[in-house]
């Protein structure tokens, strides 16, 4: 018996082949904490991108930032970061902006 699952976008399978974008979901809303850069503190090893799950660390020349709108909030960049220069912070202090 063969099941045959049909892909709801073109860009869905089990692999890439790097020809077209991966799905890109905003998962932002799920989060309860956010990583937080302390840029004095940053040395920019680019660790907390390589470890980062979604990939949502983006490279800004001398630092990386989040990209909130992919960020689940797992805080694995916090944990990876050898200077401590992220910090989980809770959602609710940001909701006001």
């Amino acid at each position: 018996m063969v099941i045959k699952h049909k892909y709801l976008l073109k860009t869905e399978g089990v692999w890439s082949n790097t020809d077209e974008l991966l799905l890109c979901l905003d998962t932002g809303s799920w989060r309860t904490e956010r990583p937080v850069l302390d840029k004095e503190k940053c040395n920019y090893c680019g660790l907390c991108s390589l470890f980062c799950p979604p990939q949502c660390m983006r490279d800004k020349g001398d630092h990386y930032e989040v990209d909130l709108a992919f960020c689940k909030g797992c805080g694995i960049c916090v944990t990876e970061c050898p200077r401590d220069a992220l910090n989980m912070v809770p959602e609710g202090e940001f909701a006001d902006g």
